[in-house]
């Protein structure tokens, strides 16, 4: 019933707004109801509720565990993609409604206004997305400010939340690590996760530092942004790639993290393969690359390693072809535009189903 809703206000009255303004209204509405204890209990209870009792678990070498990210075991295997959340505004929201975590950003270390409107666009037919917003944030020290607050309540505690972090348009590459590592300062006390975007095609030159040899300054400094920042404790990093490198860049990304000791990767960002304009595509197009990049990226990583898939899943069976690919977590963003307040409860419990 709740599906049927959404879909008939989609199709009547918010496919004909614009996408960035629908974005906005969506995700204080989410933050609204978030913020709202009866709310988000009712939110949980008939969208979002997963069973405990069916946690996903995962095999390294021979044995089975929990499938944890860090101490924080996990209800489910599909959460929120970066570039929905990029203040860390509506966690509490989001989490209710079923997603397993939450990764918010891409954040920078000043705030930005990101790129001239437009700059985002649906593609209704393909069930996809094209942006080319240039991380839009209000910087680090607003979202630590917000997520440290979070943190300071039960239900915020009870959140799994990554922060998707970046460099700011106006920093040369050259002092890129200097950015990645002051945000994973700010950020790191108040997350369970950091994951470092080199991957967005909508700030220039950024995808240039993909390459090992600019990569590994980078994934350094931000080790050090997370080691000072949170002292006490090791917070996982990860590097999230583009779907546009090719197979040889891949594996030298992988082999890089392997060598530093990350905690995974995160595959894959938007796609420039397209004739549509400028930005990156993601959503239903995307999602045979991304699942070709997933299984590449599987074979090469440690098994102690996780690999979080995102590109294009739509319904639980692409949740569940990213997963035999050999990914260990899933996340969405597009399809949660397309199909409303409902889908991420659902893929979860079909997935926990199978």
């Amino acid at each position: 019933m709740i599906r049927s809703a959404y879909t008939w206000l989609f199709n009547r009255l918010i496919v004909r707004s614009d996408p960035e303004r629908a974005h906005d209204l969506g995700v204080g509405a989410i933050a609204a109801a978030g913020s709202f204890a009866p709310a988000r209990r009712a939110l949980r209870a008939t969208l979002g509720h997963l069973d405990g009792s069916c946690a996903p678990r995962r095999v390294v070498g021979s044995r089975s565990t929990p499938l944890m990210i860090g101490p924080r075991r996990l209800r489910g295997r599909l959460g929120l993609a970066a570039g929905m959340d990029k203040d860390a505004e509506a966690v509490l929201g989001l989490d209710a409604l079923g997603f397993a975590f939450v990764e918010v950003g891409t954040i920078t270390p000043r705030p930005q206004p990101g790129n001239e409107r437009p700059r985002l666009w649906r593609l209704v037919d393909e069930r996809g997305i094209r942006n080319r917003m240039g991380f839009n944030n209000e910087g680090a020290g607003a979202a630590a400010v917000r997520l440290r607050d979070l943190r300071r309540t039960r239900a915020g505690r009870g959140a799994v939340v990554g922060a998707n972090i970046g460099k700011n348009k106006t920093t040369p590459a050259n002092r890129a690590p200097a950015d990645y590592e002051y945000c994973a300062r700010l950020l790191s006390p108040w997350v369970d996760f950091v994951v470092v975007n080199v991957s967005s095609p909508n700030t220039p030159g950024l995808r240039d530092l993909q390459s090992a040899d600019l990569l590994r300054p980078i994934l350094l400094a931000a080790r050090r942004g997370c080691l000072d920042g949170a002292p006490d404790r090791e917070v996982p990093l990860f590097v999230k790639i583009a779907p546009d490198l090719s197979d040889e860049e891949i594996i030298e990304v992988v082999a890089l993290t392997r060598e530093l000791g990350l905690a995974g990767v995160v595959a894959t960002n938007t796609t420039i393969d397209h004739d549509l304009g400028p930005g990156g595509v993601s959503g239903e197009p995307l999602f045979e690359r991304a699942l070709e990049v997933v299984r590449l990226v599987a074979l090469h990583l440690a098994d102690e390693q996780l690999l979080i898939g995102t590109g294009g899943i739509s319904t639980p069976r692409d949740a569940q072809r990213m997963l035999d690919a050999g990914a260990d977590l899933v996340e969405g963003f597009s399809a949660f535009i397309y199909q409303g307040p409902s889908w991420p409860g659902e893929v979860n419990r079909a997935l926990a189903r199978r």
